[in-house]
């Protein structure tokens, strides 16, 4: 007996081949048989009449980490099995809750806050700590984890500015190795952010090192998306070609409408480099607006030290003053860790009235939720940046922004449009999802956006197309074959949708709206959303790469 059986669906498969009808049944969380096969011999039968049966969605670029390990994450988290995700790769942008230097501690506790819903107990050191803590308590979705350059560098340097020795490069590379061993799949940075900015080039390689021996891949939110895209961009294709090792260019974009005509070169380089033997490809959020902390807007010299240092500095009037002019004058150029340069200023680049303010961590700032910097200072007299600066201190840096011009922007998102219709960009939410504030629409609307606007209705690429995107080839990054496709022998991680309705509802200021279209959602042979009720059951599974 089978012990579901999936009837009458119309399956891609997640290779990106046409569409074929047939019934997948499963057996033992796995995929058993797919065919034509009698209901009799089923314990329990799905009719997908008029659906389409499609690997369950993989989330390439999540940032749940700092979520999983409380128990309500399953509520926390739904709108992600909403959309049709069933696994999530964790650690992203420099950010993961391990390795940890008791030491250092608090700065990471500090650095991570805006990830986190409430406090955590931090019960683990290592990322083996941490993959046992999450996994003893039951998980809602399958985990694809790595660890981050930004929790490494903590533990080695703490929020120390320049470039590292060589002896802190070798202890870094000993904790690389060690997650690695640990079975992460893989390291992550973010350099646009502390201490990432801090790094040079060969910090960056040395830490990668080991992840050949393993099969290890290296993905970076790059240096900058403006004056210093193509240069970042050649970066991580350099960290990658020297060591031999798999790259990711995390949500690839172009930020700020003068940068927009660096999207064909950005994507030339990748084809170069490729051509050259350099296993690099990239994901997108389908937007032309990111997510991420308003601290991003502060050059790297006033968040030396951590979050703490920088409120002292912004209560200073001298200081606040020299940072004010670096936001307004600082224009990103290479290499940009050297004293006094800046990766990205994100202030320049999207313009304060693109800016807007989605989350805080306090009840009495709640107000300002859904303004941008340019409202928030007309509302209280002030300028954008003293406005800015002002909630940062009250809010002690748990602010959550919203910044438009991402490769377009509300009159029109061509840019984008380019990007996600190359045949090696993979699709990601990047959506930071803490129960609170007003949440990126991507947390609730990524996956099926990609299969009802872009694909159908723009027709940019085909429904099978937009499958592979966001199953195969995203598992296939990080070598897990037995995952992301409808194939005898892989596990039923399964959506399952109508691709006539199947869209979006949410919008950048009214996101929170789960998608149309969505039917069913199975993780390892477990329904878990049937009919629109989710069941919040804990069927998902924290993957290790094997060596």
């Amino acid at each position: 007996m089978f012990d579901l059986l999936i009837k009458n669906g119309k399956i891609m498969d997640g290779t990106g081949n046409p569409w074929f009808f047939g019934d997948v049944a499963i057996k033992d969380s796995k995929i058993e048989k797919i065919g034509f096969i009698d209901s009799r011999l089923a314990r329990e039968v799905i009719n997908a009449k008029g659906f389409v049966v499609a690997p369950g969605f993989v989330d390439i670029h999540s940032h749940a980490d700092f979520v999983l390990p409380l128990d309500e994450h399953p509520e926390i988290l739904e709108p992600l099995v909403r959309q049709g995700v069933t696994t999530i790769v964790t650690g992203n942008c420099g950010y993961s809750t391990a390795p940890i230097n008791p030491q250092t501690l608090e700065l990471l506790k500090t650095y991570t806050l805006f990830l986190q819903t409430a406090e955590l107990k931090w019960e683990w050191l290592d990322m083996k700590g941490y993959m046992d803590f999450i996994e003893k308590g039951g998980v809602a979705y399958n985990v694809v984890p790595l660890v981050s350059h930004g929790a490494i560098r903590i533990a080695i340097k703490g929020f120390e500015g320049g470039p590292a020795a060589d002896s802190e490069k070798k202890e870094m590379a000993r904790l690389a190795r060690e997650a690695m061993e640990q079975g992460v799949f893989g390291l992550s940075c973010g350099l646009i952010y502390p201490p990432g900015m801090y790094s040079d080039t060969d910090e960056l390689t040395a830490i990668c090192k080991p992840l050949k021996d393993f099969g290890g891949v290296f993905t970076s939110h790059v240096r900058g998306s403006s004056e210093t895209l193509l240069s970042a961009t050649r970066e991580i294709i350099k960290v990658g070609e020297q060591n031999g090792i798999g790259v990711e260019h995390s949500h690839l974009e172009a930020f700020g409408e003068e940068h927009w005509p660096k999207i064909d070169r950005v994507l030339n380089l990748h084809d170069e480099a490729r051509a050259r033997g350099v296993d690099i490809t990239f994901d997108v959020i389908p937007y032309i607006a990111a997510n991420t902390t308003l601290l991003g807007i502060f050059p790297p010299w006033s968040i030396e030290g951590g979050v703490s240092k920088l409120i002292e500095r912004l209560k200073n009037k001298e200081v606040r003053n020299r940072i004010n002019v670096d936001v307004e004058e600082t224009v990103s150029d290479w290499p940009p860790w050297l004293p006094g340069a800046w990766p990205h200023n994100l202030a320049r680049a999207a313009g304060w009235k693109n800016i807007i303010v989605i989350s805080v961590g306090s009840a009495v700032n709640k107000h300002l939720e859904g303004k941008n910097l340019v409202e928030l200072g007309e509302e209280e007299k002030k300028m954008p940046f003293d406005a800015a600066a002002d909630l940062i201190i009250e809010e002690e840096g748990q602010v959550m922004a919203l910044y438009i011009g991402v490769s377009g922007d509300m009159r029109g998102d061509e840019g984008l449009r380019k990007i996600i219709s190359h045949p090696r960009a993979s699709i990601c939410t990047d959506a930071i999802i803490t129960g609170r504030g007003l949440p990126h629409p991507a947390a609730y609307g990524s996956f099926p956006k990609v299969l009802g606007y872009f694909s159908r209705d723009l027709g940019l690429f085909t429904m099978e197309e937009a499958v592979r995107k966001m199953t195969s080839m995203n598992l296939q990054r990080f070598g897990v074959r037995d995952r992301g496709l409808i194939r005898e022998g892989c596990f039923a991680d399964i959506t399952i949708f109508d691709e006539a309705t199947v869209g979006e509802r949410g919008t950048y200021f009214d996101p929170a709206h789960s998608p149309e279209g969505i039917k069913y959602v199975i993780i390892n042979g477990i329904p878990v959303l049937q009919d629109g009720i989710y069941n919040s059951k804990l069927c998902g599974r924290v993957l290790r790469k094997q060596r």
